[in-house]
């Protein structure tokens, strides 16, 4: 059953508040994995890179779940998908409370990456994109990316309030419900599987290999690597670092008078207030996306990244400028997704966006899947994590010039030589 027309003639609709509702919880879990780091190595005393590898094969797992939940999507349906990512989601967490070797974990979190890929971005902003009219379309990816948002406001206070009240294992059990009463949200959704597209009517398999020889997708394909380098790094081991790297909270100052006491405390406060003032930048990029260059404002959003980590790290880490840093990055945290979703939406049409932008975010679990695991590795060689921030800020670097040469405009704009197979 199809959306009535009128639904795409709105902003809010049926649709967005459903897509909104399933990335709020799925991204609240998913946020508040780096929180598990310090209680999972001091139980089973394993070195940090441990569960890292665990959380960079949950990101791995997502990018290799996101194009294949996006064509399963738009063969058999955007519910069906998404309750399957919902399922993966739910038996990885519960079986992962009873993981005990980190080879355990490390196998249960391809179950986790698969759910977030089902209950995630590219499904959900397919959807999304597809019920919602041009000109409301880049503002509705962004309220939904902002959604995301605020579930990482959500999940690392309430994660770190739950485990000072029970062990892990009980709180991947309270998650693995939230998850379950997400899945309740899809009685919403219901949107129009053909609409309007830039591209053609060709089947899937001629747009993707068209898509993936155009050096315009590649270049949105590796710039797209270092935000998940960046965002996975910082969502795992931020915390972490805080609390071993952070000078400590004085009392009597304002931190402490708002009841943040401890570096651990502030670890979890920083993700949440990322998560904040991500909404914010994350509608502020919807909103230009519609007005301006989509490639222009994501190479700005790259080098303002770049100038922000290399500032945080050379000066001294103290609370203040950990809250500096957390307000200033949350800005520019998801801002890149509602652009680059528009961007391949814009540019390869609305048909198999769900694929296409699937492909792309690979790129960016494949950078999460580095962030990670080489953030545990290198800390565990040399006890920081100074030397994996800075090849961060370097690929943000390259990011920011690689989106530079793209080629800004439809497939059905460009000579047919230029699209030819």
């Amino acid at each position: 059953m199809n959306t009535p027309p009128a639904i795409a003639d709105r902003l809010i609709n049926p649709v967005l508040i459903a897509g909104c509702i399933i990335i709020l919880v799925s991204f609240a879990v998913r946020a508040s994995f780096g929180l598990f780091q310090l209680p999972i190595a001091e139980e089973f005393a394993w070195p940090r890179e441990s569960f890292s590898l665990a959380i960079a094969v949950q990101n791995l797992f997502w990018g290799i779940g996101q194009p294949i939940f996006g064509a399963f999507a738009e063969r058999f349906g955007d519910r069906k998908a998404i309750l399957g990512g919902g399922a993966f989601y739910v038996v990885g967490l519960v079986l992962s409370a009873y993981a005990i070797t980190p080879g355990q974990h490390q196998l249960l979190e391809m179950l986790v990456g698969f759910g977030i890929a089902g209950t995630g971005f590219g499904v959900i902003l397919a959807v999304v994109g597809r019920a919602a009219s041009d000109r409301h379309r880049s503002m509705a990816l962004g309220i939904a990316t902002a959604a995301g948002s605020a579930g990482q406001i959500v999940g690392p206070p309430v994660a770190n309030a739950l485990l000072s009240q029970m062990p892990w294992q009980s709180v991947f059990i309270v998650f693995a419900g939230f998850i379950m009463l997400s899945m309740t949200a899809l009685l919403l959704m219901r949107a129009p599987k053909q609409h309007q597209s830039t591209g053609s009517d060709e089947p899937m398999g001629v747009v993707i290999r068209r898509a993936v020889r155009d050096p315009s997708f590649l270049l949105i394909f590796f710039g797209f690597f270092s935000c998940g380098y960046q965002l996975a790094f910082i969502t795992a081991h931020f915390p972490a670092l805080i609390t071993e790297m952070s000078g400590p909270i004085i009392p009597g100052s304002l931190l402490y008078g708002l009841g943040i006491t401890t570096p651990a405390g502030l670890g979890a406060i920083s993700i949440a207030l990322i998560g904040l003032f991500n909404i914010g930048g994350t509608l502020f990029a919807g909103w230009l996306g519609n007005r301006y260059s989509r490639k222009y404002l994501l190479a700005t959003i790259y080098l303002l990244r770049t100038v922000v980590s290399a500032a945080f790290i050379m000066a001294p880490i103290t609370p203040e400028t950990v809250v500096l840093f957390s307000v200033a990055m949350g800005s520019l945290w998801l801002a890149t997704v509602p652009l680059t979703s528009g961007l391949v939406a814009h540019i390869y049409g609305l048909k198999y966006m769900g694929t296409l932008y699937g492909l792309v975010f690979f790129s960016h679990q494949l950078g999460g899947f580095l962030g990670v695991w080489l953030g545990g590795a290198l800390y565990d060689v040399y006890h920081n994590y100074t030397l994996v921030w800075w090849v961060g800020v370097g690929v943000g670097a390259l990011s920011a010039v690689l989106h530079l040469p793209v080629k800004e405009y439809p497939w059905s704009q460009r000579p047919k030589a230029a699209v030819a197979a």
